[in-house]
C-alpha cells in the first residue's frame, strides 16, 4: 500500500507512516464527520438555537496551537454568517489574563477545540469561564473520547460535547486531519441553523484532486531546500496561513524558518524577511474585493524578484494569478473563501511533510530533543483570585 505515492514500508522506516496516512485520509474523515453530525442534528439544534436567539450572545472560539488557529479561520466566517459577536481567543491567552477577556455580565458560548481534549490550558479555561461568567455555555468539539474536556462536558448542563470519528484523532505529532475535521465540524454545526452548509462532498472531491495532482509538484518544490518560507493570506486565510507556517515548523523541527502574515500587513515591516533563500506562498481569496489586494501583493513580489520563489495558490484562473508559479485548485472558482481553507491547508501539509523527509526528519515524531510533545505537558495551572471581569 502507498500513501502520498510512497510505499508503506518506506514510510514506516522513515517514521512517517501516521502523518502520510492522516494527510491522505482527510476527505474520508470529512465525509464521516458530516454523517455523524447529521445523526446528532436535533440535539445540536436544540442546544444552539436558544443561544443564537440571544441578541447579546458572545461566542469565543478557543484552543491551543493548531486548535486556536481553527478559531482564527472560523471567526470571520461566523461573524458574517451569524451576525453576532464572534472572537477567536487562544486558551493560552484566556488562561494568563481571564479578567482581560471574559465579561461577567455578557452571555458567552465558549467553543473549545481539542484533538486530545486534555491540554491543561483548555481544561482550566473551561473551569475559569464557568466561574467568572454569569451565563456561560460550553460547546466542545474534540477527537478523543477519553479526553478530559469530552468527559467533563458530555453530561453537564449548559454544555454540549461533540466527539468526532476516531480516525480524526491523529496519532502523529502534528495535527492534520484533526485540524481540518474540527474546522469543518464547527462550520457545519453553525451553518445548520443560519446558512447553507459548505458542501462537504465538493470540498472532499477538490482535496482528492489536490492530492492526486499536486503532491509530486510540492515534493519537487520541497527539494529546492529553501530555509525560509512565508505563508500569506487574508481574513479567513490569514488564520490558515498561520496554521500552514506552524505545520512546517513542527515537521521540520524548526530547521526551516516559517512565518505568516496578511498580504496587506506584510508590507509593514515583515517583508524584510525576504532573501534569495525565501519561498513565499500567497493564498489567493476568491472574494473579488479581497482578491484585488492579494493580487496587488502577488504582482509586487513577482516584480521585486528578491525571493527565491513565489507560488500562488488559487482556485481561479485568469487575472494574473497564473502568470508565474502557481497551484490551481480545480472546481472551486465560485467557492466561499472558507472552502478554500481545506485544499490550501492540504497543500501546506504536503509541502511540510516532504520537506521534513528531505531533511531526514521523522514527521511522526519530529522533535529530536523532545522539548515539545504531542499533548503539551509541564504547564502549571495557578489559582486565580477572582476580581471584576
Amino acid at each position: 500500500m502507498k500513501f502520498l505515492d510512497i510505499d508503506e514500508t518506506a514510510l514506516r522506516s522513515a517514521r512517517a507512516l501516521d502523518t502520510a496516512r492522516e494527510i491522505a485520509h482527510q476527505p474520508a474523515c470529512w465525509r464521516r464527520t458530516e454523517a455523524l453530525l447529521l445523526q446528532q442534528a436535533a440535539a445540536i439544534r436544540s442546544f444552539l438555537a436558544p443561544l443564537l436567539a440571544e441578541p447579546r450572545l458572545r461566542i469565543i472560539l478557543t484552543g491551543a496551537g493548531s486548535s486556536a488557529f481553527i478559531g482564527e479561520c472560523l471567526a470571520p466566517l461566523l461573524m458574517r454568517q451569524l451576525g453576532c459577536r464572534v472572537e477567536a481567543i487562544a486558551t493560552t491567552d484566556l488562561l494568563s489574563g481571564p479578567q482581560q477577556y471574559l465579561q461577567a455580565a455578557v452571555p458567552t458560548l465558549l467553543v473549545s477545540f481539542g484533538r486530545s481534549g486534555s491540554s491543561p490550558e483548555s481544561v482550566a479555561v473551561v473551569e475559569l469561564s464557568e466561574s467568572l461568567v454569569e451565563r456561560c455555555y460550553q460547546l466542545v468539539i474534540t477527537c478523543n473520547e477519553q479526553g478530559t474536556l469530552y468527559q467533563r462536558c458530555r453530561h453537564r448542563p449548559n454544555s454540549l460535547a461533540i466527539l468526532l470519528p476516531p480516525e480524526t484523532h491523529d496519532q502523529s505529532f502534528a495535527m492534520t486531519s484533526s485540524f481540518t475535521s474540527m474546522l469543518l465540524a464547527a462550520w457545519l454545526v453553525f451553518s445548520d441553523l443560519r446558512a447553507p452548509p459548505p458542501g462537504v462532498e465538493r470540498i472532499a472531491a477538490a482535496v482528492q484532486a489536490v492530492l492526486a495532482q499536486h503532491n509530486a509538484g510540492l515534493r519537487s518544490l520541497a527539494d529546492r531546500k529553501f530555509s525560509r518560507v512565508v505563508f500569506l493570506g487574508s481574513n479567513v486565510l490569514r488564520g490558515l496561513a498561520r496554521e500552514a507556517a506552524l505545520k512546517l515548523l513542527e515537521l521540520t523541527d524548526g530547521q526551516v524558518v516559517a512565518t505568516h502574515d496578511s498580504p496587506l500587513g506584510f508590507r509593514h515591516g515583515p517583508k524584510t524577511i525576504i532573501t534569495g533563500d525565501t519561498l513565499l506562498f500567497v493564498l489567493l481569496a476568491n472574494d473579488p474585493y479581497t482578491r484585488a489586494y492579494d493580487l496587488d501583493l502577488l504582482r509586487e513580489l513577482r516584480a521585486d524578484a528578491r525571493a527565491g520563489q513565489v507560488v500562488a495558490l488559487t482556485a481561479r484562473a485568469g487575472d494574473g494569478a497564473m502568470d508565474g508559479d502557481h497551484l490551481l485548485v480545480a472546481g472551486l472558482a465560485d467557492a466561499d473563501d472558507g472552502v478554500l481553507a481545506f485544499p490550501y491547508v492540504v497543500c501546506a501539509q504536503l509541502y511540510a511533510f516532504h520537506r521534513a523527509l528531505l531533511l531526514g526528519n521523522a514527521p511522526d515524531q519530529p522533535s529530536a530533543s523532545g522539548t515539545v510533545s504531542r499533548v503539551v505537558s509541564g504547564v502549571t495551572i495557578h489559582a486565580f483570585a477572582a476580581g471584576s471581569c
